[in-house]
């Protein structure tokens, strides 16, 4: 019996290959990526595809209509333009916003049952503590990364034609080896004991929700199951429901690598942007992952409810970052030289 086809693209990606990898024992994947993955095999096809060209994409999925067919069960986006700093905003216009509609346009000659779009929890606007934030919560996208995740989404339903569409909004993704930009930050500052890392221009008992890699791809596998008896339009916040306050991640990380709390003096925000500009000035601004407009949202608070998810798929997150944190900082001690370069800090 053929086995269903399922579409990913940034399937060479750490998210992308983990899906792979789950899925291929009950799908036919075709990944499309401007990067080859390292796991193929006659399960996992691969074809190049820069999804910011329409000729391109159009070719790629000539040769997935030629080889497969019309039909596809699922489409996993996951491809899109990211940079922590910022970044310029026609990256996102291009890969992002564009990419997708180029996908939409192109796969309208296709049969397909569900177009999943991985969005962010950034695209809300952060919530009071004792408050979360779910499927409907008010929308304030505050920087580059997010904005174009909004505008997508929005193209996503306006193009989806008879697909039915899923937007998952989920939280900072990490592994037991970090692979998390601000995680992998937080835990070098204070691994050098370097002096900002006793700093903080917010409240420090804020905090953020995140979502273990497994979890997120456990999620993925209900909704592709559950294509057929969800509705044409879904959205789903995806996080783990126990937030760590940025003081509560400061004592676990300075226990974990230095056998004690890590103190911590909240400054004000002026303060903390004349030493982010000074420190970009005198260094080169790649070495600087403090930027003085990440300053302005130090104080947001990301507490997400999961209900919707926790009733519709059956999902609910078996890790937690505290409970993680053993394992990381253990594979960091390991060999913090190693680690650092494969974070590329």
């Amino acid at each position: 019996m053929t086995k269903p086809l399922l579409l990913i693209t940034g399937i060479a990606g750490r998210i992308g290959s983990a899906a792979a990898a789950l899925f291929s024992e009950h799908f036919q994947i075709v990944g499309l990526d401007i990067a080859e993955p390292e796991m193929l095999n006659e399960k996992i096809d691969y074809i190049f595809t820069d999804i910011s060209s329409l000729e391109n994409v159009r070719d790629s999925l000539n040769k997935v209509k030629e080889k497969y067919g019309d039909q596809i069960a699922a489409f996993i986006h996951l491809a899109a333009y990211y940079d922590f700093t910022g970044g310029a905003w026609d990256k996102y216009q291009k890969i992002t916003i564009n990419g997708t509609d180029n996908l939409l346009t192109v796969l309208q000659d296709f049969q397909l049952d569900q177009f999943i779009f991985s969005s962010t929890m950034l695209v809300y606007a952060p919530c009071k503590m004792g408050e979360k934030i779910s499927e409907g919560s008010p929308l304030d996208p505050k920087w580059e990364y997010p904005l174009s995740k909004v505008k997508t989404e929005e193209l996503i339903l306006e193009k989806r034609g008879k697909a039915s569409s899923v937007i998952l909004r989920i939280a900072g993704v990490y592994d037991d080896d970090c692979n998390s930009i601000p995680i992998s930050q937080h835990i070098l500052r204070i691994y050098r004991k370097e002096l900002e890392s006793h700093f903080f221009p917010g409240n420090v008992h804020h905090g953020a929700s995140f979502l273990h890699m497994e979890d997120l791809i456990r999620a993925l596998l209900l909704i592709v199951e559950k294509r057929k008896e969800l509705d044409p339009e879904e959205v789903f916040v995806l996080g783990e429901s126990e937030v760590m306050s940025f003081q509560d991640l400061q004592n676990e990380l300075g226990r974990l690598i230095h056998g004690k709390p890590w103190w911590t003096i909240r400054i004000p925000k002026w303060f903390a942007k004349m030493g982010a500009w000074l420190k970009k000035w005198l260094q080169n601004a790649k070495k600087s992952f403090i930027q003085p407009w990440m300053i302005d949202i130090a104080d947001d608070h990301y507490d997400l409810d999961i209900q919707k998810a926790k009733e519709l798929l059956g999902f609910e997150p078996a890790h937690n970052l505290k409970n993680c944190l053993p394992e990381i900082i253990g594979k960091f001690k390991k060999n913090p030289q190693k680690w650092i370069e494969h974070h590329e800090i």
